[in-house]
């Protein structure tokens, strides 16, 4: 008689997958408190120094989302790129961009437009793109992926940036990218350990 394997579900992606659920909790909080949870902890505007909940929202802006559409959106991406990622740079290395990322776009904005409020994991979306076009890379060569993804993507939010008015921030989304080309380069030269 043949053993029959049992099909179990795995928690492949430990830092991908709790972005995620972080996300997902955070769209039920703000759904609850009717946008007190997004105004409180999940973007990031100017304010006061002295407040702690300022430094909470540099990094916290990533989990809160405007709506379902949105969080679909970010998300959709996330959990298609970033596993595979995950599974090449290491679970470390993939906290390490989220959190760099997260960080640099809230600097960014707190500074230079205070009184819009930023929210979204898109710049996270742009940092794991462009991220993916390093995983082939070789020593002294630029992978004509990486090229064409920084051309379509960020070539776009320039694009956008200058002709559309919409609720976008493309400069997160281009911050984004450049966070992710520049860690992919110094993951690729194997200058940060994969865990």
């Amino acid at each position: 008689m043949s053993e029959r394997r049992k099909l179990k579900v795995s928690f492949n992606s430990p830092v991908i997958l709790s972005f995620t659920i972080l996300c997902f909790f955070a769209m039920i909080l703000n759904f609850i408190t009717r946008g007190f949870a997004n105004q409180i902890f999940f973007s990031v505007y100017r304010s006061s120094l002295l407040s702690p909940l300022t430094y909470v929202r540099f990094f916290g802006h990533v989990l809160g989302h405007a709506g379902w559409s949105h969080f679909f959106g970010n998300i959709t991406l996330i959990l298609v790129v970033g596993p595979l990622l995950e599974e090449k740079y290491g679970s470390a290395n993939m906290l390490f961009v989220i959190l760099a990322t997260a960080f640099t776009t809230g600097i960014v904005h707190f500074i230079f437009f205070p009184g819009i409020m930023l929210l979204g994991a898109s710049g996270v979306v742009f940092a794991l793109i462009l991220l993916s076009s390093f995983t082939c890379v070789k020593e002294g060569e630029i992978p004509l992926t990486f090229i064409l993804v920084a051309v379509i993507y960020i070539g776009q939010q320039v694009y956008e940036g200058i002709f559309a008015q919409d609720n976008v921030s493309n400069l997160t989304h281009i911050l984004g990218g450049m966070v992710g080309a520049a860690l992919g380069y110094v993951m690729n030269k194997n200058k940060m350990n994969r865990y």
